[in-house]
């Protein structure tokens, strides 16, 4: 390994060692948005030495995302995302390679880049995003760590049905209602600090193979500091993973 002291905190755990740390060195994933949650979950990442992050997004850093988007500075309003996302990256750890890909991507594009990771990281924040994202996941086998906030509330989970857990759409199926946005609704800095952060986490015990995360959906108010956690059970109807394509269903 060949810088020790930058990971030698988490090499004394237990858990992960040096063999750990090699499979982290050895992973790659993907975080699709790099806003409120992409941030944090990528600086934690690529502060963890993951060996590769491709991260998609189509937007411009504004002043307004400076009050949560913990990644960019008041120079970076104008630039586009990634390109001030992977400045920030690299500067933090140049050993983890940043692969950058302008969004939106199409759905042959994105079942391609899903299949080229090791986990998926959805940190969107909007409903299509999501349901596109959930679908490329089921086809290609890959986990997916979902995450959202908004007021001062937030939630995550992990979906693999590569092992036979519910999917995205089980949990939330397409009603074709609008969802709201931070933009309209607001919402506090650090709540979507803390989601992203934990998604982070669940991606990362993931690769490590630590517990098993997969098939609960974790419920937070930030205002009384409470969590609940709830049990997602798989629909055998659901018309993403339910019904799969055989053709589709190989990564």
């Amino acid at each position: 390994m060949s810088d020790f002291a930058r990971y030698s905190r988490q090499i004394v755990l237990r858990e992960v060692g040096v063999n750990g740390q090699q499979l982290l060195r050895d992973s790659s994933a993907l975080l699709v948005g790099v806003g409120g949650l992409g941030a944090p979950a990528a600086l934690y990442l690529a502060g963890a030495g993951l060996g590769r992050l491709t991260l998609t997004d189509k937007d411009r850093v504004e002043p307004s995302n400076l009050q949560r988007q913990i990644i960019y500075r008041g120079s970076d309003v104008g630039r586009s995302k990634l390109d001030a996302a992977a400045d920030a990256l690299r500067a933090l750890n140049a050993e983890c390679a940043i692969e950058v890909l302008p969004g939106p991507l199409d759905e042959t594009a994105l079942l391609a880049t899903v299949r080229a990771a090791d986990i998926v990281l959805d940190c969107s924040d909007n409903f299509p995003t999501r349901v596109a994202l959930n679908a490329a996941c089921v086809a290609a086998r890959k986990p997916l760590v979902s995450g959202a906030a908004i007021r001062f509330e937030g939630q995550l989970a992990l979906f693999d049905t590569a092992r036979g857990g519910a999917c995205y759409a089980c949990l939330y199926p397409d009603t074709g209602e609008a969802q709201e946005t931070c933009e309209e609704a607001g919402v506090l800095g650090p709540s979507v600090g803390v989601v992203g952060s934990l998604q982070a986490l669940l991606a990362i015990k993931h690769l490590l193979g630590l517990g098993d995360d997969a098939g609960r959906l974790h419920l937070w108010d930030a205002l009384r500091m409470s969590w609940r956690s709830l049990n997602i059970p798989r629909d055998p109807h659901c018309p993403v993973c339910g019904h799969p394509n055989p053709g589709t269903r190989h990564g």
